[in-house]
């Protein structure tokens, strides 16, 4: 069966594709439109799917959207209903959406459709699968795991905001789900509303902030205890309930109640430009510890009711890799995977996975110790034609060398010689991490190079951490624990890598932490010792372990920093043309681009930035 997976009117549409419980494409809409976490219809990513199989709209067997809108609208009107006459604002600037655009989602989808490409109405079949089943198929279809527990834990669904599922063979069983409006997802989403950062984009901004808060503190504990008093129960299942007389999401504009969540915590609500202190890096400190503690019971209560060893996990709260990482030390399962992608945008390709297996039951495509995401390399790639027609277009200057080994070595050696390179090969990813084929790339033996990734290229907050790629067969020589292919785990670096600290370091600012040397790998060194590592394997990703197992012949190191090819509020580049803007716009050193090179201050009117510079909302 040919079917294809679309999420979309709420925050990172994409669309996918699978053919016989096969994945053949994959990718978010913001990549094509340029609109970071877009909600429109993804009109792009599914012709794009089209196009990559060589498929019509009326060769399709059907297409899924991932979640069910009826329900939804009944949560909402429910939610409205009990909370009256609060709301009022919030419903009215609601109900005129829902009318026109959501409760008549299957006019919509074909009328979106017909954009793409005339087809026959009476043959296209539209189904809709629940949300919360979305993002569980999303991480166990894909899983190198012929059993186990799955966990999802997002913001929202229709209703559900958590859920815990046995799986095995190509059938999902749903075991227990927590409900709407208590949610470890919004909770944590209040807090990075509350802290100044936007809800559905920053919360990995607060996962970043929070280890330059001081474990040791009084104010960290009072914090905690605060939280755990006022705003949310922990249950010894992990369930929560969430004191709704400080929380504004169920029926209006914000996350919280301002003026009461100042009385708790003693601060106003920073604003978005406002400087962040102590007290701010302390109380995102607490609330990831709360985060962590409920992760941990949730999935102690899902081994008890399924005796797996294995876990997946997916849902907007499976990506927050500090969580994932206490999980793992916590030894509760003795396997975990998580969807790459485990966001909505992957629901979409849970979706499609869903009805491949439990409504069409098709048997799941399985390899034991082998995930399906093929590296998450699902999106576009481009021809030298279409690299060529790019040069031409911006004259741009270029050499390119025969063999790939050729230009392994040299930019192998300009990374080591502290040059920033924008790399971009073959297909591009799908879901939030650049994993080697839209990323940009440095040494991350130097010291200076964080803040100059973050400043002048990134263009983004200064306390942001960068995440290292690391051949498969060194990961041990600088980490301690397990990482994977996805950067979804931090682990910590290893004691032998790590410089003393100073003995106030605990009392310094959030900037004077930032800038101790902390370990002999400085740029990818959180200031706790940790690192979201990502595992290079050769098979996966060979030319991205050629470069690096070049870059270790030459240096002795078998790592490279790597964050996304992007500045702060782009989506990531998709097209050679982005990719050229991108490097043009920054202070980046270096591009490549399949075997093509191109070299900074060889490109015309390379010192005029302005002339390239997009502007982006900051996200």
């Amino acid at each position: 069966m040919k079917i294809i997976g679309i999420s979309a009117y709420y925050h990172d549409s994409a669309a996918a594709l699978v053919i016989d419980g096969k994945i053949i494409a994959a990718a978010q809409e913001e990549r094509f439109t340029r609109e970071k976490h877009t909600a429109d219809f993804p009109i792009y990513a599914i012709n794009y799917c089209l196009e990559y199989s060589g498929l019509h709209i009326n060769e399709i067997d059907a297409i899924v959207f991932y979640d069910k809108p009826f329900l939804k609208f009944e949560r909402l009107l429910e939610t409205y209903i009990a909370f009256a006459p609060k709301g009022l604002v919030s419903f009215l600037k609601s109900m005129p959406v829902w009318i026109k655009e959501k409760l008549f989602l299957k006019d919509n989808i074909l009328k979106e459709l017909k954009t793409i490409e005339g087809f026959d109405k009476r043959k296209c079949k539209l189904l809709f699968s629940e949300h919360h089943l979305s993002h569980a198929a999303s991480a166990f279809y894909p899983s190198p795991f012929a059993e186990a527990a799955v966990l999802t834990i997002d913001g929202v669904g229709e209703w559900c905001t958590a859920s815990l599922s046995y799986a095995e063979g190509n059938k999902i069983k749903l075991l227990k789900e927590m409900d709407f409006p208590h949610s470890v997802g919004l909770l944590y989403s209040a807090f990075t509303y509350y802290l100044g950062f936007k809800v559905n984009s920053g919360e990995y901004k607060l996962m970043g902030l929070a280890p330059y808060g001081n474990p040791a503190s009084a104010k960290t504990a009072e914090y905690i205890s605060i939280i755990k008093q006022h705003l949310v129960d922990i249950k010894e299942d992990g369930s929560i309930w969430l004191n709704q007389t400080y929380f504004n999401y169920a029926v209006g504009l914000t996350m919280t109640h301002n003026n009461k969540w100042e009385s708790l915590f003693g601060f106003k609500r920073r604003t978005e430009e406002e400087e962040l202190t102590q007290h701010h890096c302390d109380l995102a400190l607490a609330i990831q510890k709360v985060t962590e503690e409920i992760v941990i019971k949730m999935a102690t209560t899902l081994k008890k009711l399924t005796n797996s060893e294995n876990l997946c996990m997916a849902g907007g709260v499976a990506l927050n890799c500090v969580a994932n990482g206490k999980l793992q030390e916590a030894g509760i399962f003795k396997n975990i995977y998580i969807q790459p992608a485990a966001g909505d945008a992957g629901a979409s390709l849970g979706a499609a996975l869903a009805i491949s297996a439990m409504y069409y039951d098709e048997p799941r495509i399985f390899e034991q110790g082998k995930d399906q995401m093929q590296g998450t390399y699902l999106g576009p790639d481009y021809s030298d034609k279409e690299v060529e027609t790019m040069c031409k277009k911006n004259k741009a200057v270029w050499k390119k060398p025969e063999l790939f080994s050729d230009v392994a070595k040299e930019i192998a050696s300009k990374i080591s010689e502290g040059n920033s390179v924008g790399w971009f090969q073959g297909r591009m990813e799908f879901g939030p991490r650049a994993l080697g084929n839209r990323s940009i790339l440095a040494d991350a033996r130097n010291e200076a190079m964080q803040k100059k990734l973050n400043i002048n290229i990134k263009n983004r907050e200064g306390f942001r951490p960068f995440a290292p790629s690391v051949l498969a067969e060194q990961v041990a020589t600088y980490f301690e624990g397990k990482a994977d292919a996805y950067m979804l785990f931090v682990t910590d670096v290893k004691k032998e890598m790590r410089e003393p600290l100073p003995p106030n370091y605990n009392d310094l600012s959030l900037w004077d932490k930032l800038y101790v040397k902390r370990s002999k790998l400085p740029a990818i060194t959180h200031i706790d010792f940790s690192a979201r590592v990502q595992i290079v394997h050769k098979e996966i990703n060979a030319r991205y372990y050629k470069l690096i197992n070049t870059f270790m012949n030459q240096t002795n190191t078998a790592l490279v920093i790597n964050t996304s090819f992007n500045v702060r509020g782009e989506p990531m580049v998709c097209t050679p043309d982005d990719a050229y803007r991108c490097f043009m716009s920054t202070d980046m050193d270096y591009l490549v681009i399949n075997n093509f090179m191109f070299t900074k201050t060889e490109q015309p009117d390379w010192q005029n930035k302005e002339k390239w510079m997009v502007k982006f909302k900051a996200d």
